[in-house]
């Protein structure tokens, strides 16, 4: 029993150590990716990143509009838009470099060159885009942190939503699909109270025509969520540009 038990542990921890390797290997080989951005932390706190008003003429080398996927995970979105709208440009934001690389090294492969990835925390995001640079943002089943007390760290909470004010143009929109009921009640109330103007809304997105052939991509998680029997919603909208947006419940002045 002793040695079976030894061999099983020698097995869990080789097998351990190849992961390892090859998270490396993918982190090594993103470096060379031209369609990957990672600054240093040093590089975005509490300052402008060098790339900061210039995505269109630096990075993609052209003059087409901007839009972001926030919470990429490892680019399906992302990639299946620029796919579909090859006279824009696509960021996908995540911090996990598997993922990144995933999306990445798919990109070059089908030779996307409108599709670009940056890796970095979305809370740093106003180090990086300037005023009206960016023309849509979409987030795709984010994490909805419905423990107590983690509602701040929500990508459509009032913090965030403030945080991408300034540098979305007056008429980008913002577009959450996310099998999280909770994520998506928790959403609209925010944008009833701030009197936002929502374009469209549904708790079950697949039972309604849709008003976009896009909203019709899947990824894979969305895929499992289906088949468990989940109902995926979706709610796009504007931010008001002239007042701050609050929390459900706290005054809406000014």
């Amino acid at each position: 029993m002793l040695v079976f038990e030894l061999k099983s542990q020698n097995n869990f921890f080789k097998i351990y150590r190849e992961l390892g390797k090859g998270k490396l290997r993918k982190w090594a080989e993103m470096k060379t990716f031209q369609n990957v951005v990672e600054p240093e932390l040093k590089d975005v706190l509490k300052k402008d990143f060098e790339l900061k008003g210039k995505w269109a003429e630096s990075f993609f080398k052209n003059q087409k509009p901007v839009s972001l996927e926030l919470g990429c995970g490892k680019g399906e979105y992302t990639l299946g838009l620029a796919e579909s709208f090859p006279d824009r440009n696509f960021i996908g934001i995540d911090i996990k470099g598997s993922r990144i690389w995933r999306g990445a090294k798919t990109a070059i492969n089908n030779n996307l060159s409108n599709v670009g990835f940056l890796r970095t925390r979305i809370e740093l995001i106003s180090s990086f885009f300037a005023g009206d640079e960016i023309e849509e943002i979409w987030i795709t089943f984010p994490d909805p942190q419905l423990k107590k007390g983690r509602s701040k760290k929500r990508l459509t909470s009032s913090a965030f939503l403030n945080s991408y004010r300034p540098f979305l143009k007056p008429d980008g929109l913002v577009h959450l699909k996310t099998d999280s009921q909770e994520l998506f009640e928790y959403t609209k109330a925010l944008l009833i109270v701030n009197k936002m103007e929502i374009i469209w809304a549904t708790n079950d997105l697949y039972k309604e025509t849709l008003p976009d052939k896009i909203l019709s991509l899947k990824t894979y998680y969305e895929i499992k969520f289906l088949e468990e029997g989940k109902k995926m919603t979706y709610l796009s909208f504007k931010l008001p540009t002239n007042k701050k947006i609050v929390e459900p419940g706290a005054n809406n002045e000014g």
